[in-house]
């Protein structure tokens, strides 16, 4: 693997607006770096400023103080269309477009080369090609935009981002509207291409299990730390995840990775066995208030095994269940 380069380098950055002769702080003190290759996953509640902060990246919205450095020069000293030329940006926003073919708005993702006419060169018609290609959707090259779902609709946006041929792809929640099929999709798309193209993909999301996932690095933006980075695992095994989400009814499980939800019991049963049916059964059980283990002692035992799920109690067999539904069903009588 070769050495990650810092593209977009933040140094206490102030974000927000200005409102007349005052400024609207949203967050300050931003510190963190960028790197090339990487799929970089922005995570944080409602409210926080992550979309006013990915504008701000963009330059869609000046910063108030502090630098951003893109390729080791400071965002303000880039004419738009020299950072047109860096960045493509894929926004939350659907676009009612009708009487436009999908070629032709992936084609519109070369209007930082082409001039003022906007003609396309067999050149840039190649790139568009390749993006469609990259993609995976030559299906849809001569489809009529406005009858695409959604999912198909994202993976277009995605095309003329790349179509752009900019080294930084950033993007506000792109899988905002799709079902969960079609947002596994597009971050795996994303992380792909980071690989495939060596790009710097910059992302916000609501998508936590998605991002800890599939991402190379999380950014964690908050109220009082500003943002925190690394890995997902190294943010696990250092507690920023379980601090940072840390409220009632979510718990961070460092065994899995993953956020789990916090279930109130009041009932205690040993649980044996392995395997992914140890697994259900016990995220059942904890669904219906009860708390299930090995490690536990109860008067009764739960056991899987490859005839059925034997419920015990002091050594006898109180019933056998074939499915979770039925152990569910006998349990709670």
């Amino acid at each position: 693997m070769k050495r990650k380069q810092g593209v977009i380098e933040i140094k206490n950055l102030a974000i927000g607006y200005s409102v007349k002769k005052n400024k609207k702080i949203i967050a300050e003190q931003i510190s963190s770096t960028i790197f090339s290759g990487e799929m970089t996953c922005l995570l944080g509640e409602n409210g926080i400023g992550k979309s006013t902060l990915l504008r701000t990246l963009t330059g869609f919205l000046p910063k108030l103080s502090g630098e951003i450095r893109i390729k080791g020069k400071e965002i303000t000293t880039y004419s738009e269309k020299k950072l047109a030329t860096l960045i493509s940006v894929v926004l939350t926003e659907k676009l009612e477009i009708k009487n436009m073919t999908v070629k032709e708005l992936i084609g519109l993702g070369r209007s930082p080369y082409t001039g003022f006419w906007g003609s396309l060169t067999k050149g840039d018609e190649t790139i568009v090609e390749n993006a469609i290609s990259l993609m995976k959707i030559n299906n849809l090259a001569q489809r009529m935009i406005h009858t695409l779902s959604d999912g198909e609709r994202q993976k277009v946006m995605i095309a003329k981002a790349l179509a752009q041929e900019a080294p930084i792809i950033l993007l506000d929640e792109p899988t905002a509207f799709l079902d969960f099929p079609s947002k596994v999709e597009i971050m795996q798309l994303l992380h792909q291409l980071s690989r495939k193209t060596d790009k710097t993909i910059f992302l916000s999301t609501h998508d936590l299990e998605l991002a800890l996932q599939i991402a190379d690095r999380i950014w964690l933006m908050g109220h009082e730390n500003g943002i925190r980075s690394g890995t997902p695992e190294d943010m696990a095994l250092d507690k920023s995840l379980n601090n940072f989400f840390a409220r009632k009814g979510i718990i961070f499980d460092s065994d899995t990775g993953l956020f789990r939800i916090e279930n109130e019991y009041d009932k205690q049963i040993q649980l044996i066995g392995h395997g992914q049916k140890y697994a259900m059964v016990r995220k059942a059980l904890s669904r219906n208030g009860i708390m299930a283990s090995r490690q536990i002692n109860s008067e009764i035992q739960i056991e899987i095994t490859e005839g059925g799920i034997v419920v015990n109690q002091f050594g006898k067999i109180l019933f056998v269940a074939f499915s979770i539904d039925e152990l569910l069903e006998k349990l709670m009588l």
